[in-house]
């Protein structure tokens, strides 16, 4: 496929799900960011991202804000978990970049708002060992078919979509109760114990930052720790937990917990 393909198979497979309208945003190299919302895909200015993303634009999207939908993201799944996962389940795997790093999107039995998406991907991180700073609920994801500026300029495919294999049963999975108390972003060390391998690695990295060390300390040392798991993707790995770590230290004041930022 070439990458206005790529486009529109993404937005199709969306659309088969129901999902008919979505958030576009561009981030410029200055690192402004242009926002179009809640556009029915077929208004999505496509031409004029094309354009953006030839001037070092970055390319995201996700459905809508303020409405229910049958779908949950993961970021950061290693392709041949996020392929597995596709055998199970429809989902849409997007490659963001040669190293490995899919975005996946989950067709799901109900509509969820987004607290509920929120729950969910905590779920799905633990399950695909996913990016835990990436649980919002509202999370962008990159749309395919445009170059990844982040990432060297690679571009960003449809790995997979499958359609027909059933949808994620979340009764089966994700706690009906909503979390009691001081409800924190996961991704702090001092907040709730997501005992997956990726969610040990967060709270772990992050409380190594907040004591001082230094994201290349930190960085080199999650790389031994992530290596018999990871394979060749330990370098990868590190290197985008501790940026995301560093970033969500840094924003989110030990005051505030229930201040969640999206980054």
């Amino acid at each position: 496929m070439n990458a206005y393909e790529h486009t529109r198979s993404m937005l199709a497979w969306w659309a088969h799900l129901g999902v008919d309208r979505a958030d576009l945003a561009v981030r410029r190299s200055t690192g402004a960011i242009l926002w179009h919302h809640d556009l029915v895909l077929e208004d999505l200015p496509l031409a004029w991202v094309r354009a953006e993303n030839a001037h070092h634009g970055d390319i995201y999207i996700r459905p809508a804000r303020g409405r229910a939908w049958p779908l949950v993201f993961v970021d950061d799944v290693a392709v041949e978990r996020a392929q597995r996962a596709a055998q199970d389940i429809d989902a849409l795997l997007v490659e963001t970049s040669p190293a490995g790093g899919c975005h996946v999107w989950l067709r799901c039995d109900r509509l969820l708002d987004e607290s509920d998406r929120r729950r969910a991907q905590r779920w799905w991180v633990n399950a695909l060992d996913g990016d835990p700073g990436s649980v919002s609920g509202e999370h962008l994801g990159r749309l395919a078919g445009f170059k990844n500026w982040k990432r060297g300029g690679c571009w960003v495919n449809v790995l997979a979509g499958s359609h027909n294999v059933g949808a994620w049963r979340t009764a089966d999975s994700m706690p009906t109760a909503r979390p009691s108390g001081r409800d924190q972003h996961p991704g702090r060390s001092n907040g709730p114990h997501d005992t997956s391998p990726s969610g040990r690695d967060w709270a772990w990295v992050c409380t190594l930052l907040e004591h001082g060390q230094s994201p290349d300390q930190v960085r080199a040392q999650l790389v031994d720790r992530a290596r018999p798991r990871r394979g060749a993707d330990a370098e990868r790995y590190a290197r985008r937990t501790v940026d995301r770590a560093s970033r969500h230290v840094a924003l989110t004041p030990p005051a505030h917990p229930h201040d969640e930022r999206h980054r």
